[in-house]
């Protein structure tokens, strides 16, 4: 017997055969846009029009979801728990089974927002992948969901879902935008006309989506590149206001914004450490010393 399922999906099978495409959403349990999206799909996606067989996961990590977290009753982040395993914790359990689903796939497109404490700017990633054919497809998969940052980068994070479909030769790609709590409906929305460009891409579907040529397109191979938190952290606890908006352009040295103490007698500027574009900001005020507050796509790197 098979273990019960720990995530609800939803199959929509073509009349034509062709290839397996699985959508995640909520693989953190606070990042509604992509729930609502992957939700929009389910009745977005004509099965009598489509080549091949959709799978659809609005909230993988249900625990999580419930607890209106990021992470589960175990506290572990299943973006860092891929492969996981079947006789583990809760979070290791789901990336076990979402594994499993990813084995089963021929594409992975992996939806995320900022979460509660954070806003994201729009934008796509997948890893530069040591094989060239699973690369070209990854990047046209990225360029194909229709946002205005396209972002390849090390593949050699791992315990994520990207890796594990690295380490299962499935073309996979993520995408950021939104959070801060609420639920954007642009977000939504463009999440749910980008896979279905995404879907025309491959092959699919044949609709027509206007194709936006991306404001930045860049490639980053350094070891820590798409590491989203690793960047631009505080330097001490307290309020955090920022100075700047997400896609605005800084350079090294420039204001991020201020970290104040409570009756306000003690404030300190946050400065940049790179040149680049704002992707990422941190929403919520109150900041632990050594969180992050801001994510920054670097357009210059030696």
């Amino acid at each position: 017997m098979s273990e019960p399922s720990l995530f609800q999906t939803v199959v929509i099978e073509g009349t034509q055969s062709g290839p397996h495409l699985l959508i995640f959403g909520g693989i953190h349990g606070d990042e509604y846009e992509p729930m609502a999206a992957v939700r929009k799909l389910i009745t977005s996606i004509d099965n009598t029009k489509l080549t091949g067989k959709v799978t659809l996961v609005p909230v993988v990590n249900e625990p999580a979801y419930e607890r209106t977290s990021r992470t589960g009753p175990d506290n572990l982040d299943l973006a860092r728990t891929f492969p996981g395993s079947p006789e583990g914790t809760i979070t290791q359990q789901i990336a076990s089974q979402a594994t499993q689903l990813i084995q089963s796939a021929d594409y992975l497109i992996d939806l995320h927002t900022g979460g509660v404490i954070s806003n994201l700017a729009p934008f796509s990633g997948y890893t530069l992948h040591p094989n060239p054919e699973i690369l070209d497809m990854q990047r046209r998969m990225a360029l194909a969901i229709n946002l205005p940052v396209v972002w390849g980068t090390s593949a050699h994070l791992d315990g994520r879902s990207l890796s594990a479909a690295r380490d299962l030769g499935v073309p996979a790609i993520y995408a950021e935008w939104g959070g801060g709590s609420g639920c954007n409906q642009e977000a939504v929305a463009g999440y749910t006309s980008g896979c279905l460009s995404v879907m025309e891409e491959l092959e699919m579907l044949e609709i027509s989506i206007e194709r936006k040529s991306p404001l930045y397109h860049i490639e980053d191979d350094r070891s820590e590149s798409g590491h989203l938190q690793l960047h631009n952290n505080a330097p001490v606890s307290g309020f955090f206001e920022p100075a700047v908006k997400l896609m605005d352009h800084v350079q090294a040295g420039d204001s991020l914004g201020t970290i104040s103490s409570v009756t306000g007698d003690q404030i300190t500027t946050v400065t940049a450490k790179q040149t680049g574009v704002i992707l990422g900001l941190r929403t919520l005020p109150y900041v632990e010393q050594n969180e992050w507050l801001a994510v920054l796509l670097e357009t210059e790197h030696s």
